[in-house]
C-alpha cells in the first residue's frame, strides 16, 4: 500500500491534463471578450451607416 501511494504521488500525469485545460479555459475567455468587443463595435458601425444612408 505504501509504495502505491507513492507512485501515486510522483504521477504527474493527471496535472498536466489540468493545465492543458486551465489554459484551454484562459484562452476561450480571451477569445469571448475579444469577439464580444468587435461585435459592440461591428453594430455601432452599422448603426451608423443605417442612419447615414436614411
Amino acid at each position: 500500500m505504501k509504495t502505491l501511494f507513492a507512485r501515486f504521488v510522483k504521477d504527474e500525469s493527471g496535472a498536466t491534463a489540468i493545465e492543458y485545460g486551465l489554459i484551454a479555459a484562459g484562452i476561450s475567455v480571451a477569445i469571448i471578450a475579444v469577439v464580444q468587443g468587435l461585435g459592440t463595435n461591428l453594430k455601432n458601425t452599422f448603426s451608423s451607416v443605417s442612419t447615414a444612408l436614411k
